[in-house]
């Protein structure tokens, strides 16, 4: 059997986005099952503190949107690393028709651009077995006015993630496609209506409960370990897209 197959222990866990949220979860959990964790954001404090919680084994600032910081970030990483989770960036809503080239741009690089540039950075750095992991949603699968950027990334991800496999073997490559997930980023995004999302999932969803970065960071971890796993989206929403449109 492959070492790396059932465990982290030893191993080195890189999350962009590690600060909060799903990226900080994972990181958590991986620290649990003996990772150590390097962790990436843009907030200084917030970053600091979360280490200090982890006892990570180091720290870098910077917005993983800035492609020549993010170059240089793996540039500056001094041994070999095993797995590299991204769950920086957020969706971009609006009619297409009224965004200008700039925010088309910007909305295609934070997703498409990135995961590409990500992989190119992480080649000369992960180890043989080890893994990229990059988070899309579900929610995207269905298209809409305001959602048409959206759509199209969450479309697209699937097959960009499969492409990249293909061209990194053996290292894997994976997407996990999240439906609502109750972080502070969803929380910034619907304000005071946060609450009233929660009760509307509980009552509809399948699992009868709000999916939790916890689930997400699970699955992460799981992925990273099986290593029969390369070149597939996995869904985690609870059950989000199956029900009434009107409901979600």
């Amino acid at each position: 059997m492959n070492d790396f197959a059932g465990s982290l222990r030893g191993q080195t866990v890189v999350v962009i986005g590690g600060s909060a949220g799903i990226g900080l979860e994972t990181a958590r959990q991986a620290r649990g099952e003996g990772a150590e964790v390097i962790l990436t954001g843009r907030n200084p404090d917030r970053l600091q503190q979360v280490a200090r919680e982890l006892d990570a084994s180091s720290t870098a600032i910077f917005d993983a949107n800035d492609l020549p910081s993010l170059e240089r970030f793996f540039e500056d990483l001094a041994t070999p690393i095993d797995h590299v989770m991204v769950t920086a960036g957020a969706p971009h809503y609006g009619p297409l028709l009224d965004m200008e080239p700039a925010e088309l741009g910007r909305g295609f690089s934070e997703h498409l651009v990135r995961t590409v540039y990500v992989a190119r950075c992480a080649a000369g750095k992960v180890t043989a077995a080890g893994t990229l992991l990059f988070m899309g949603g579900t929610g995207g699968r269905r298209v809409g006015v305001g959602l048409g950027l959206l759509s199209s990334v969450t479309a697209a991800l699937p097959a960009l993630t499969a492409s990249l496999a293909l061209e990194l073997a053996p290292i894997r490559v994976n997407l996990i496609a999240a439906g609502f997930v109750d972080t502070p980023l969803s929380a910034s995004l619907l304000g005071e209506g946060l609450e009233a999302r929660r009760e509307q999932l509980r009552a509809t969803l399948p699992i009868r409960r709000v999916v939790t970065p916890a689930d997400v960071a699970a699955l992460a971890v799981h992925i990273m370990t099986n290593t029969a796993l390369t070149g597939a989206t996995y869904d985690i929403d609870g059950g989000q897209q199956f029900i009434n449109p009107a409901a979600t």
